[in-house]
């Protein structure tokens, strides 16, 4: 969303608050999960009927907003992707691929609301957000108030700290994601793809420039009329029929090398044990460093050498001088370095020491850095990129540590729930 805002306001009279949202985008997860504890914490108190002039008051508020928020989401589908939001004499048809923000997250993975669907809902929730504003009085309370109070100031911490275990301190213990331990990637991959490729056009939607008109033809009528419809004149859409089954994000399973090939098929085609360390972001500063280095100087000469048909060219040393020569350093998070270094790099060594291959990939950043990063922490492995989104979607800790064999999901670990490699592999290695 942060995202998203930020292209939308730039550019318009709205412009100065753009700069904001990068900074924001920084705090999201404090966002999100202070979001996910203040809604639970505010349905236990008008389920309680619990401060009811500030509950009703914070519950409007927090409809309305989420109304705005997804309204906004499915409304982007009218616009195109050349087109700003706010130039509304140019919004065109509804179209699902217009959409940047495609899920609003409401029920993370375990229920996928289109934003359509997201919008309805909350417009629905509008009618006893204000009918709990106006009509207090008919509320019904339970328990004593002195009771309420502390069963949600009870449930504040409690909700809290099971939020801070799906992430900070451990993985989530129910996963509803794509990437969930048993998951075989490889074979889920294929059925999304073939799914994908089966998809046909069924017909095409062409809009007059000029006039706004419509039509609408059969793959097999278009075809023989296409002529009739120039591309100066007429925009082209194509209706293609429904995949057998839904993408998930198994289909947007890329990985690529540091020199940018393609290297998905290295991890799923593998049908031995291997590691994979899953970094979605590794924080780092860059700092310039100048430093002076000898410089040789040379020039060329020609010599006339008796009995010699043509002169001979001679490299001669002129000089030696100092020059000025600036690299760039990478300086990596104090904290960050001193876990990896005291948890993921030892596991990471007894595990090749037992001959498990191990890879790390991290979200997309300067290759160069992932080099330095490696002899940083001493270790040797296979370095690929991807996207972050896809990296958090696989395992919710950074770094995670994901065992694989034959493209399908073994298990996998939270950096602080990392136990030593001999007991992963008395458990999991057969």
């Amino acid at each position: 969303y942060f995202a998203e805002f930020e292209a939308t306001f730039n550019g318009t009279w709205l412009s100065f608050i753009s700069p904001l949202f990068p900074a924001l985008s920084k705090a999201s997860i404090g966002f999100s999960v202070g979001m996910i504890v203040f809604e639970i914490i505010l349905g236990i108190m008008l389920i309680l009927g619990a401060r009811l002039k500030f509950t009703n008051k914070a519950f409007f508020i927090l409809v309305g907003f989420f109304t705005v928020l997804t309204g906004f989401t499915y409304l982007t589908g009218y616009v195109p992707s050349d087109v700003n939001f706010f130039d509304f004499s140019n919004w065109t048809a509804f179209k699902e691929t217009n959409m940047k923000v495609t899920d609003c997250g409401c029920f993370g993975d375990f229920v996928k609301l289109k934003p359509k669907v997201s919008f309805l809902k909350d417009v629905f929730l509008l009618i006893p957000a204000f009918l709990f504003l106006f009509k207090r009085e008919s509320m019904h309370e339970i328990w004593g108030a002195k009771t309420r109070d502390i069963i949600y100031l009870a449930a504040t911490p409690i909700v809290l700290l099971y939020c801070f275990s799906n992430y900070i301190w451990d993985i989530p213990h129910l996963d509803f994601r794509p990437f969930n331990i048993g998951k075989d990637v490889k074979t889920q991959k294929q059925i999304e793809q073939d799914a994908a490729a089966s998809v046909q056009v069924v017909a095409y939607k062409l809009e007059n420039r000029n006039s706004g008109e419509v039509v609408e033809l059969q793959t097999s009528e278009y075809l023989k009329k296409y002529q009739d419809f120039p591309k100066s004149d007429w925009s082209t859409e194509q209706i293609t029929s429904k995949p057998s089954i839904e993408p998930s994000k198994i289909s947007d399973f890329e990985f690529q090398d540091l020199d940018g090939n393609e290297a998905t098929s290295r991890l799923l085609e593998d049908p031995n044990y291997q590691l994979l360390v899953v970094s979605y972001q590794l924080p780092y500063e860059t700092e310039k460093v100048k430093r002076l280095v000898k410089d040789s100087i040379f020039t060329i000469d020609t010599l006339l050498v008796e009995d010699t048909p043509s002169p001979q060219l001679v490299k001669r040393l002129v000089d030696v001088v100092d020059k000025e020569q600036t690299s760039i350093k990478y300086i990596y998070s104090p904290k960050y370095l001193s876990r990896y270094e005291e948890i993921a790099a030892p596991f990471i060594k007894e595990a090749q020491a037992s001959g498990v291959r191990v890879s790390q990939v991290v979200g997309m950043t300067d290759p160069e850095m992932l080099k330095a990063f490696e002899k940083e922490i001493g270790c040797d492995m296979d370095q690929y990129m991807a996207d972050d989104i896809l990296l958090k979607t696989i395992v919710r800790s950074n770094p995670g540590f994901v065992l694989w064999k034959d493209g399908k999901i073994i298990y996998k670990w939270h950096m602080d729930k990392l136990p030593s490699f001999k007991e992963v592999e008395a458990e999991f290695i057969k």
